[in-house]
C-alpha cells in the first residue's frame, strides 16, 4: 500500500487544479485515473477545441489548458497513477484505502472525487455503415485538426461541440455541412448565430431538420445519405468524414457501490464539497447541489474548496482558509 495525504480520483481539470490547492496546503498528493493521461475529456476527446470561457483567457485550446494546470501542480510533486480505475473505497481507521484496476492500493486521510461525468463513450446513431466505417471516416471527436485536412466533413449534432467544431474546422476542411434533427440549436448563442452568419455568407451549409439514414463506402466514408424527418426526402452528400457529436453516454461505473448519496448519478455535496462520507470530498462536472451548472470554471472554485476542507480533514492542524497565494509567495521570498 502506498500512502499519500489526500488522494484524487480523477485526473481532468477540476482534479489538477483541487490536487495543486493541496500541494499548496503543503500536503502530499495522488492522482488516480483511467486514462493514459491528466487531463480527462480535455485530453481525450478534444485537446484542439477552443475554450472561451476560462476567466483570463480569450480563448484557450483545451491541450494548452491542461498543460497550464499540469505545470501549476508540478511544484508539488504530484504521485499519478495513470490508466488506473478507482474501483473501491473503504473507510479504514487510519483514513481511507482505494483500491484500483490495476491491483493497487492506496491509501490516504482525505479523498477527493473529480471524476468528471464518470466512464463516458459517444451516443452512436445506429445507422447502417456507421460501426462498420469507425475509424476509416467515422469519428466521434476531434484529436486533431490534421485529420480533416481538405476533407468534406458532415457534422451531425446540435450542441456546444458540434457548432464550434464546424466553425473551428473551417480554415481546415475543403467544405463542412452540418446537420441537426431540430431547427433549434442547443449551442451558446453566440456561436449558433456566428454558425448561421458563415452558413449565410457561404462559408459552410447548415440543414435542419436532417437525420442521418446511413453511411457508405468500401473502404472509408465515400457518401452520407441524409433525410428530413419531416418529408422523409433524401439527400446524398459526398463526402470524407463523418463527425457524430451527438453526445456521450455517462455510467458512474464502480463509484455506484461506494455509499456516497447520489442524485440523478450525480454525487450529492453541501457547500463545503462534502459527501455523505465524511473525509470525502467532491467537486467537477461529478457533483450536484442547488444552483449547479456544468462549467469549467465553476469546477475550478469547487475544486479550491473541495481541497481545502479535505486538506484541514486530512490536517485537523490546518485552518480551511489558506489566505492568499500572493502572499504565500512574499514570505517565501522573504525567508
Amino acid at each position: 500500500m502506498e500512502h499519500t495525504d489526500v488522494i484524487v480520483i480523477g485526473a481532468g481539470p477540476a482534479g489538477l487544479f483541487a490536487a495543486f490547492y493541496v500541494g499548496m496546503r503543503g500536503l502530499s498528493i495522488r492522482l488516480i485515473d483511467p486514462l493514459p493521461e491528466p487531463g480527462g475529456q480535455l485530453s481525450a476527446l478534444y485537446p484542439e477545441k477552443y475554450i472561451y470561457d476560462v476567466a483570463g483567457f480569450p480563448k484557450v485550446y483545451a491541450k494548452d489548458l491542461v498543460k497550464g494546470l499540469v505545470e501549476q501542480l508540478a511544484p508539488f510533486n504530484p504521485l499519478y497513477a495513470l490508466n488506473e480505475r478507482a474501483e473501491t473505497l473503504e473507510k479504514t481507521e487510519e483514513g481511507f484505502r482505494v483500491a484500483t484496476s490495476a491491483g493497487k492500493v492506496y491509501t490516504a486521510k482525505a479523498v477527493i472525487v473529480a471524476a468528471g461525468v464518470g466512464a463516458f463513450e459517444p451516443r452512436r446513431l445506429g445507422v447502417p455503415g456507421e460501426r462498420e466505417l469507425e475509424g476509416r471516416g467515422v469519428y466521434y471527436a476531434v484529436k486533431t485538426k490534421a485529420e480533416f485536412q481538405g476533407k468534406r466533413v458532415l457534422i451531425v449534432g446540435g450542441g456546444d461541440s458540434a457548432v464550434d467544431w464546424a466553425l473551428n474546422l473551417l480554415d481546415t476542411a475543403q467544405a463542412i455541412t452540418l446537420i441537426h434533427r431540430r431547427p433549434q440549436f442547443r449551442a451558446h448563442e453566440a456561436s449558433t448565430q456566428e454558425l448561421l452568419r458563415k452558413a449565410e455568407e457561404g462559408a459552410l451549409t447548415v440543414l435542419t431538420p436532417y437525420e442521418v439514414r446511413r453511411i457508405e463506402g468500401v473502404d472509408r466514408v465515400e457518401r452520407a445519405v441524409i433525410f428530413h424527418n419531416q418529408t422523409q426526402e433524401e439527400r446524398v452528400l459526398e463526402v470524407d468524414a463523418v463527425l457524430i457529436l451527438a453526445g456521450y453516454l455517462t455510467k458512474l461505473g464502480p463509484l455506484a457501490g461506494w455509499g456516497l448519496a447520489l442524485e440523478k448519478n450525480r454525487i450529492k455535496v453541501d457547500t463545503t464539497m462534502a459527501t455523505s462520507i465524511p473525509g470525502v470530498y467532491a467537486c467537477g462536472d461529478i457533483v450536484t447541489y442547488p444552483g449547479k451548472l456544468p462549467l469549467i470554471v465553476l469546477g475550478f472554485g469547487e475544486a479550491a474548496i473541495a481541497a481545502n476542507h479535505a486538506a484541514a480533514y486530512a490536517n485537523p492542524s490546518l485552518k480551511v482558509n489558506p489566505g492568499h497565494s500572493s502572499e504565500k509567495s512574499e514570505e517565501k521570498a522573504s525567508a
